[in-house]
């Protein structure tokens, strides 16, 4: 048998589960809300089949809360029914905090019917107890939310006062998100009264904060405030910008609430604008989406917009159905400025359609509000100055308590400042210490790196060593053991005269090989040994190319290659003679040796900006991708035959030999 006690308790869970259904079936086309409805489903279930959780009436009361607020805009009467249950459970169990929370609840159910009074109460009720619990958070919430509904009940006095209030008190807190929540709703307040350069001060410091949060989702609604703002200041290129920004993040996160809003708001621009085509398609995306949730508030501007739009396109019928469902609708929540800019409207086609009477019913209507917001508007005026000056006064109160305070510690800064300069005189020695130990590191590391420096420079001298006589073995062996044999052969009579003057030309070509070959050689070898120096001066660089070509002749004759020389006469440079010459004398041997014959080699220079650029280049076949990629390995060896069968040898390598600081790499050909 059960007791009543536990009937009532099961009963109360499976209503629950009755209005978590009713969310989960609708929320997923109403505010993105289908994931929530489905978590509350399973944990309302996990408690149903005696899930074991500490504290479940608590658990069961914040259930309650959490329903009730997903419910504001899906069902407004679920949203009180669940609210009063959790307000009633909340005082039966003594947790006032959950009972704080249900009347928040309660309390923007009445806000969005526009019973004013009822919801200041109610709020009012909420803060006291947030108060005895010394909850901040819930303090600051609580508090903005009975800000706002001063506004809403137009008196924008108490509305900023209590908005500075909070805020003072979140930035204490280090609240961010109710930094830019109360920051924003001061600047809405600043736009409602025309003053929008204040507005936009408080814009670009929730710009800041929201920064700082780094929450997409609340920046792209400061976004979409601060484009309505821009759009009443006509400024409509930034409020494009801004709108269009907003709408991109809430289509991404799907938060079709703030997404219609930005939908309305991009609507009126172009209302503002004449572009009333654009203005309607706008506005009937935002249509499309108010149809599945009630947002009474929100439905206000979209339906004045859709009728002033229909107006001016000549649509007079829907213009005034439009706008009468505006009207209406702020009339029932009592909203001032809505039924202000209804009537107007209203107005405005009556007036047209020669419905005189009716037309005037309307003006004496928008006039009678005009007049009482024009009144209202000078008061609060007046009130918004006063409260500056009292929260300026208030802040300089405590400012001066401040320092009172500050006056008290200043024998402890004292105190500490001694302790702070003892401590420094150590640091000092310390560090002095530290110092010198590291130079003496330093010293020390310089050293070895010196060392292993000149055993570097070392290895590389004995690895130039051997690289000049593997080039003498390999490249002066051959022609100087061809000449000895031919000798040979003379002396001992195996050669007569005249075959031996038929190898007189081949010999002269082998020493003129081995001349240009060792010639390179050696100053090559004296080079990387640091045994040449260079001795720079201005050359004329055609004369010197010119005497190499002049050079070289013979042996380009022997192939009937052309050589050109296209380097203009004034081009002067300032070089080694000597060394320059040397290697044009390599590159026109090497272009001589891979040119074909009957071929052409071509000298040229251009003028950097610095420099002087010079180029040779012939009508030979160059060097394959895969030979250059092996004569440009470190100390790689090789050799290459020319046109007629030329011996080439490539010899790379590094020695440790510096030019102003830069490490030189050397190819050399012969």
């Amino acid at each position: 048998m059960h007791s009543l006690g536990d009937i009532i308790y099961w009963w109360r869970k499976l209503k629950v589960i009755a209005i978590a259904l009713i969310l989960f079936f609708h929320g997923h086309s109403l505010l993105g809300q289908e994931s929530l409805a489905k978590e509350l489903i399973n944990q309302i279930n996990e408690v149903r089949n005696g899930a074991s959780i500490i504290n479940k009436e608590t658990y069961y009361a914040s259930l309650l809360n959490d329903l009730g607020s997903a419910l504001r805009f899906v069902n407004p009467d679920s949203l009180l029914i669940v609210s009063k249950e959790a307000l009633s459970l909340s005082k039966k169990i003594g947790d006032k905090k959950e009972e704080s929370w249900a009347l928040i609840n309660i309390g923007d159910y009445y806000s969005d019917r526009g019973e004013h009074a009822n919801a200041i109460n109610t709020y009012e009720q909420a803060i006291v107890l947030a108060k005895n619990i010394d909850d901040a958070e819930l303090i600051i919430s609580i508090g903005n939310n009975l800000a706002s509904e001063h506004m809403y009940n137009g008196d924008y006095s108490l509305a900023l006062k209590g908005y500075l209030e909070n805020l003072e008190l979140a930035e204490l807190k280090g609240d961010k998100t109710m930094e830019s929540i109360l920051n924003e709703n001061i600047a809405n307040l600043y736009t409602s009264q025309k003053d929008y350069s204040q507005a936009i001060y408080f814009f670009e410091k929730v710009k800041h904060i929201n920064e700082s949060i780094g929450n997409n989702i609340t920046s792209a609604q400061t976004l979409s405030n601060l484009a309505y703002t821009y759009t009443e200041m006509h400024n409509f290129k930034d409020a494009i910008i801004y709108i269009d920004k907003s709408i991109a993040i809430f289509k991404k996160n799907e938060v079709w609430d703030w997404l219609a809003h930005s939908y309305m708001v991009k609507g009126k621009i172009y209302l503002m604008q004449k572009k009333y085509s654009l203005a309607l398609y706008w506005y009937g995306e935002s249509n499309l989406l108010h149809k599945d949730f009630q947002d009474e508030r929100g439905i206000i501007d979209l339906y004045n917009g859709m009728a002033e739009a229909h107006f001016a396109l000549k649509n007079d019928s829907l213009a005034l159905d439009l706008a009468l469902k505006s009207y209406g609708t702020a009339k029932k929540i009592k909203s001032m400025q809505g039924s202000m800019d209804g009537s107007h409207t209203l107005y405005k086609i009556y007036k047209k359609r020669q419905d005189y009477a009716t037309a005037l019913k309307y003006h004496e209507i928008y006039q009678e509000i005009s007049d009482n917001l024009s009144r209202d508007e000078n008061r609060n005026s007046l009130n918004l100055l006063k409260t500056k000056i009292d929260h300026k006064i208030q802040q300089e109160a405590l400012i001066e308590e401040n320092e009172k305070a500050l006056a008290k510690q200043k024998i402890y800064i004292y105190f500490s400042l001694a302790i702070i300069l003892i401590m420094a005189i150590v640091a000092f020695i310390v560090i002095r210490a530290e110092k010198t130990q590291k130079r003496l590191i330093q010293e020390l590391k310089k050293q070895k790196e010196d060392l292993e420096q000149r055993k570097l420079e070392l290895q590389a001298s004995n690895e130039t060593k051997n690289k000049l006589f593997s080039i003498i073995a390999h490249d002066l062996r051959g022609p100087i053991g061809a000449l000895e044999n031919v000798l040979r052969m003379f002396n001992s009579g195996d050669l007569n005269r005249e075959e031996f003057i038929s190898f007189v030309p081949k010999l002269k070509k082998d020493v003129n090989n081995i001349s240009f070959t060792l010639n390179n050689l050696l100053t090559w070898g004296k080079s990387q040994m640091n045994a040449s120096t260079t001795n720079p001066s201005n050359v004329l660089l055609a004369n010197l190319v010119q005497t190499n070509i002049d050079l070289l002749n013979e042996l380009a004759s022997s192939k009937m290659i052309t050589v050109e020389n296209l380097i203009p006469d004034g081009t002067c440079i300032r070089a080694d003679k000597n060394q320059l010459s040397i290697v044009f004398r390599n590159l026109l041997s090497n272009a001589i040796k891979f040119t074909p014959n009957n071929g052409h080699i071509t000298f040229g220079a251009s003028e950097k900006k610095d420099c002087v650029e010079v180029f040779i280049k012939d009508t030979g076949k160059g060097i394959s991708p895969d030979i250059q990629e092996i004569i440009l390995n470190e100390n790689a060896n090789y050799t290459t035959y020319g046109t007629n069968n030329e011996k080439r040898y490539w010899s790379w390598s590094i020695p440790m030999q510096r030019n102003g600081g830069q490490e030189r790499r050397h190819l050399m050909g012969t």
